[in-house]
């Protein structure tokens, strides 16, 4: 019986001390060294047990720092990881996230950006560098060509005083995207446009909220158009959702949003100097991306997507390579290039949009400044709020549009002066589709596969 302990605790005893020499690179589990950060610094850190199956950590006990956040950087970053600080005592392991940077390293990075210009003069040279990089980076110097088919408009509907009627356009040979123009059931004269790309929230742009933004805008008295994301939506019938995940999702959104607005603004009773786009989230961010390329657009709201320490979450907000555009840049200076047109702000203290008002803002101003146009830039930060397109932000996208293009707000509001809704048809999905339930009006000529795309861009 001794010569059996003795036996295993040598075992145990030389397989312990070669894992803690240089010999063997002082190895540790992952999943080991997580515990005994959470014990040795009093934390919590979650995580799922596959993200640290037959990982090792070199060097374990040497990359012990001060603090918890320096000790868990030195751990994590060999393997592309890291945490998310939940509150002061929990934080939650991710796979590195190249899009998502710290509050503190935005900032700076914003710092550096405003050193660069001070004045309208070497603001307006940089915009320019800026504009014709961020062109070549989503591959789309030159535009290609435009296809001649015609746009494909279907079901139209009057619901009470505004009407709908679903489209779609092929924007590049057998690519098409698809939509829905909501619009003033009586229409005198010229009307304004808003824009109104989706952002990555279920249901794609069926959702209640969408559908009540688009149709209050209409009876404002504009000429609102939704449409899809690409690989979302109708847009599944020619590319699986995998694809939206490839970098040159954001060239196709980029170059669908151009497509519809050559469309929208050939129609009689679209007013071509009152044009706005705004979406939410990732809709934000191409908002955003949209005004700084496109000056036909004269008035932007992004909705709780501008950071400065965010670059956007998916490859169809940073997968191509428009933020090395001038040396290095990001989405707050972006959005400067839309100034001195109006924009508005919209942020909320539960995401990436939390320190608007202290930072981002304060960036804002001061290049509307240099227009002596400070005042047409504009922020509403809800505290409490979170990561939604709900009515406390519609509302004042609402108020922003019709102060800015002349619009009688008393259209959509109650006596009381509360914007209204409830005049507003909830639809069922399928109402939107313009190629049928099932697909089945899909065009002959359109294209199955990220392949046949990515095959047109090869040599542009």
């Amino acid at each position: 019986m001794r010569t059996t302990i003795t036996i295993l605790f040598l075992v145990f005893f030389s397989q312990t001390f070669a894992q803690q020499n240089a010999d063997e690179k002082y190895k540790k589990p992952l999943k080991q060294v997580l515990q005994e950060v959470q014990t040795k610094f009093n934390v919590r850190i979650k995580f799922d047990n596959k993200m640290v199956a037959d990982k090792w950590v070199s060097y374990a006990d040497w990359r012990y720092r001060e603090n918890v956040d320096a000790t868990l950087a030195n751990i994590l970053t060999p393997f592309d990881m890291k945490v998310n600080k939940e509150n002061d005592s929990t934080y939650k392991l991710k796979e590195y996230e190249y899009y998502r940077w710290s509050v503190e390293d935005g900032q700076k990075k914003l710092n550096e950006l405003a050193a660069l210009y001070n004045d309208k003069e070497t603001w307006e040279k940089r915009k320019a560098i800026l504009k014709q990089q961020m062109l070549e980076a989503l591959e789309i110097s030159p535009l290609p060509a435009k296809p001649a088919s015609k746009t494909i408009l279907a079901n139209k509907r009057t619901l009470g005083d505004y009407t709908i009627e679903n489209f779609a356009i092929e924007m590049l040979p057998g690519v098409y995207v698809a939509g829905s123009i909501y619009k003033p059931a009586k229409i005198k004269g010229k009307i304004p446009v808003v824009l109104c790309p989706d952002g990555h929230w279920q249901a794609c742009r069926y959702r209640p909220d969408c559908q009540y933004r688009c149709a209050t805008l209409a009876r404002l008295g504009t000429i609102a158009v939704s449409y899809d994301l690409f690989a979302w939506g109708e847009s599944m019938l020619q590319f699986p959702y995998e694809d939206h995940r490839k970098s040159l999702a954001q060239t196709i959104q980029v170059l669908n949003t151009i497509r519809i607005l050559d469309y929208i603004l050939t129609l009689p009773e679209a007013d071509t100097s009152r044009v706005a786009i705004s979406g939410g989230s990732g809709g934000g961010s191409l908002t955003v991306l949209m005004t700084a390329l496109d000056d036909r657009i004269k008035l932007s709201a992004p909705v709780v997507s501008l950071s400065c320490y965010m670059y956007g979450g998916c490859p169809c907000e940073s997968g191509m390579p428009i933020h090395f555009a001038g040396g290095g840049t990001d989405n707050v200076e972006i959005a400067a290039m839309a100034a001195p047109r109006p924009m508005l702000v919209v942020s909320d203290g539960q995401d990436w949009t939390d320190h608007v008002p202290q930072i981002e803002m304060p960036y804002l101003k001061r290049m509307y400044s240099f227009y002596g146009k400070d005042a047409l830039v504009q922020n509403v930060h809800l505290p409490t709020e979170g990561h939604d397109f709900g009515i406390n932000k519609r509302t004042p996208l609402y108020k922003f549009i019709a102060g800015n293009f002349g619009l009688d707000l008393k259209k959509i509001t109650t006596a009381s002066g509360e914007i209204d809704e409830t005049k507003v048809t909830i639809e069922k999905e399928n109402a939107m589709y313009v190629f049928g339930d099932k697909g089945e009006k899909l065009p002959a000529n359109a294209i199955k596969g990220f392949d046949a795309l990515a095959k047109m861009f090869v040599n542009n």
